[in-house]
């Protein structure tokens, strides 16, 4: 049985990442990549599904685990009766192939170990041929090997190998676990403690461009830190989250595949690295965005593959029971197909925002801006499944023509304000005509609240983004009274859940799901904006307070539970961790011009 979600530690390599259990086992690796089949598949099954356990002999979870210091380099400990041991967990940065290395260190006393490795490619569907080396084995299926180095003798038994051993006060013992693609020479294994030494400085000196200086700074780093190791450092692209199908309701069917990169978390993201100093990889997602949404602009979807793959065909995994028998398990998603109106004006906005901080010429993309300017003129009337991908009818949302908005109104921005080419006269006709409908038809004037889309007596979390993006100020009284309709109609214990779907079936999907962190997040973000600053404040801390002990946070939080729902560690929760603590040290709450 896989760990509690919030039980979990991320490691990684810029490439791909690693979960690893309180309990000292990997439940969830994808090799070579973030989207690759996972050849540790427990975290969605049992051991068989594959995973790696090092710990004291018959022992449970560590008594205390931490990132030593600013870095991704994870230490569990465990306090045993014949002593005390330490696991040191990472992957390097990637070099000629991926690494995961696991150092047994004696801390006190004399304990006894046991490393339990079952390796299963295909998301545990195809068991490996394993032979055995001077140093451990060596596994092979298909495209995939896998070598293991051992510091000590290892077995192979029930198709699982196997190495018992005593740690003593001083000693380190290392194990390295090295991924090739099977018709390429064997990679040298990288030394153990010269990659230690390597990824801790890799890591520190990162998180030492940052130029954060406001409260909760050292939750502003890790944050920082575990949004920098969901890059896919080749491309630029930022993963949404390193897992698939984790699930939003315990036991439900709302389970999806979150290792793709989506084009509404540009501007988001691009604040959050903007504003603490991180330019080049800024200009690297924002590339990455330009090189994804290049072709025809009516083909544009609302996520792409780590290097711009389009096709990203859904699939399910049957033999898989899923994460606490939430099935299906999903890989590839669908909702890659939807039409979602929001994303041309998400794109615009994001290289709006890249483009007034000075990252990029202002010529640099403008004609596949004003390409999709084009499109959004003739379709910005059109429903759509609006931006949290709802299975049900297209209607007209509000969220979705107020972002139609954002776009042509970044655009009159370009053109008065930098003198790019574009008939700024009739692109502002069309920003005030959207801006007319959305007022006639997406707003209560009995309840003083915007609605979820025109006609409905239904709230949504993304109307908080009417005043963040400039569609109406802060100081507008229908924006305070959105503010307070939603904190009424949407709260769980004061925490934020994207829209209610039960009573109107809007998003044609069984089941319910948690609270939304990334919502609740920008809602700290409005009281700020409203002048509710004390309320921000407790509101931001509650937030953190979620946070598991080295600081994760996945999608969506269980109030009732107490637990971590969704999948995990999510892009978009810490983005709104990041930019909230911004707002409420005192940067902008309005991203457009």
């Amino acid at each position: 049985m896989a760990s509690a979600i919030e039980d979990y530690a991320l490691v990684g390599d810029l490439h791909t990442g690693a979960l690893i259990g309180r309990d000292g086992s990997v439940d969830w690796l994808c090799l070579p990549r973030f989207d690759s089949p996972a050849c540790f598949a427990a975290l969605l099954g049992d051991d068989t599904a594959g995973r790696w356990r090092i710990a004291p002999e018959g022992a449970g979870a560590a008594t205390r685990r931490r990132y030593a210091g600013d870095t991704l380099v994870l230490e569990s400990e465990w306090d045993t009766g014949e002593g005390t041991v330490r696991l040191i967990d990472f992957m390097p940065p990637r070099g000629e192939a991926a690494d995961i290395v696991r150092i047994v260190e004696g801390v006190a006393g004399r304990v006894p170990m046991r490393s339990e490795l079952i390796l299963r490619f295909d998301y545990g569907h195809v068991v490996p041929w394993v032979r055995h080396t001077p140093h451990g084995i060596a596994a092979i299926a298909g495209p995939d090997a896998v070598w293991l180095h051992a510091g000590v003798s290892v077995e192979s038994h029930d198709r699982t190998t196997t190495a018992s051993f005593t740690v003593t006060a001083g000693q380190r013992i290392a194990f390295v676990l090295t991924h090739q693609q099977s018709h390429l020479p064997k990679p040298q294994p990288v030394d153990a403690e010269h990659a230690l030494a390597g990824t801790c400085r890799f890591w520190r000196e990162w998180i030492g461009r940052h130029t954060y200086d406001g409260p909760w700074a050292d939750a502003v780093r890790r944050s920082l830190i575990l949004l920098k190791a969901l890059t896919y450092a080749p491309t630029g692209g930022i993963v949404a989250a390193a897992t698939t199908s984790l699930p939003e309701q315990p036991g439900g069917p709302r389970n999806w595949d979150y290792r793709y990169c989506w084009l509404r978390d540009a501007t988001f993201t691009l604040q959050a690295l903007l504003g603490t100093g991180y330019v080049a990889e800024a200009k690297a997602w924002r590339e990455w965005l330009l090189r994804a949404v290049a072709g025809d602009p009516a083909d544009l979807q609302i996520m792409y593959g780590l290097d711009g793959t389009r096709r990203l065909t859904e699939s399910t995994l049957d033999w898989l029971p899923g994460y606490g028998g939430a099935a299906p398990v999903r890989v590839g998603n669908a909702a890659a197909g939807q039409f979602q109106l929001d994303v041309w004006g998400e794109v615009l906005d994001g290289l709006h925002l890249s483009r007034e901080a000075g990252i990029a010429a202002t010529e640099d993309g403008w004609d596949v801006q004003r390409a999709l300017l084009d499109f959004l003129e003739g379709n910005w009337q059109r429903p759509d499944n609006g931006l949290w991908e709802v299975r049900g009818p297209q209607r007209h949302f509000v969220h979705s023509k107020v972002m139609a908005w954002t776009g042509f109104d970044r655009a009159v921005t370009a053109v008065d304000k930098t003198g790019l080419d574009g008939p700024a006269d009739r692109w502002r006709g069309i920003r005030d005509e959207i801006h007319a409908d959305v007022c006639a038809h997406g707003f209560d004037a009995g309840r003083n609240t915007f609605t979820q889309y025109y006609g409905s007596a239904g709230l949504d979390a993304a109307l908080l983004m009417l005043p963040r993006v400039g569609f109406l100020p802060y100081h507008d009284p229908r924006i305070a009274g959105t503010v307070d309709a939603i904190r009424r109609g949407l709260c769980q214990d004061g925490f934020l859940l994207r829209y209610r779907p039960e009573p109107e079936g809007v998003d044609g999907l069984p089941g319910s799901e948690g609270a939304f962190l990334a919502c609740t997040f920008w809602l700290v973000e409005a009281l700020q904006g409203i002048g509710r600053r004390d309320e921000a404040t407790a509101l931001f801390e509650r937030l953190l307070s979620l946070r598991n002990d080295v600081g994760m946070l996945a999608e969506e939080y269980d109030p009732a539970a107490r637990r971590q729902l969704g999948n995990t560690p999510q892009a978009f929760s810490l983005v709104g961790l990041v930019n909230a603590a911004r707002v409420l040290g005192g940067a902008t709450t309005k991203t457009g011009g």
